[in-house]
């Protein structure tokens, strides 16, 4: 039997010198694109979509880290669920909300049940009904609807390749929740 294909972070020494000018960037500070690495073109395209997701979506820093964890949540993703508690943390969101997010929607602030019925949605339906797509919308607006779409792919593809390698946490995140776990989680 073929043992399948690993894919480590990869380290500076080993970093492909046809990206090498993404390495001081963002693919250079996150294990998750140390190992999207292997891929080098993969990863130079993924860096548009990536600047619009992560930094420029109308949801926000706080309606984004919603819709990124209870992505994580339904992949069973724990670098994602880890690296956006500590994301969502410094953004401002309570440990208590955070955890909501890994229960069920009506245990949640209207909000963000709003957020999650979504997230679950695509997930259950691979799309949004109509009565989800204007509960979003009424919240964010219609280029929100399709941020959030667009959040759970980015980060669905995110966790598939995380799931698949078992990218380690990153040494500072993990440190991070080491001293401060969540209620629950050690």
């Amino acid at each position: 039997m073929t043992q399948p294909p690993q894919y480590p972070p990869i380290c500076d020494a080993d970093w492909p010198e046809e990206i090498a000018d993404m390495l001081p960037g963002f693919a250079g500070g996150l294990n998750v694109y140390r190992t999207m690495a292997h891929n080098p073109a993969l990863l130079r395209a993924w860096a548009d979509l990536r600047e619009h997701v992560v930094n420029r979506t109308v949801l926000g820093k706080q309606r984004s880290e919603v819709v990124i964890l209870r992505t994580g949540v339904r992949l069973g993703s724990p670098y994602e669920w880890q690296q956006h508690v500590a994301r969502a943390r410094k953004c401002g969101m309570d440990d208590g909300r955070i955890l909501s997010l890994r229960g069920a929607p009506e245990d949640m602030s209207e909000e963000d049940a709003i957020l999650a019925r979504a997230v679950d949605e695509l997930f259950s339906s691979h799309r949004l009904s109509s009565g989800s797509a204007a509960a979003v919308a009424g919240l964010v607006g219609p280029k929100g609807v399709i941020d959030v779409i667009a959040t759970v792919g980015f980060y669905s593809t995110l966790g598939y390749l995380l799931n698949t390698a078992g990218t380690p946490l990153d040494d500072d995140i993990a440190a991070e929740l080491a001293a401060a776990p969540l209620p629950g989680e050690t």
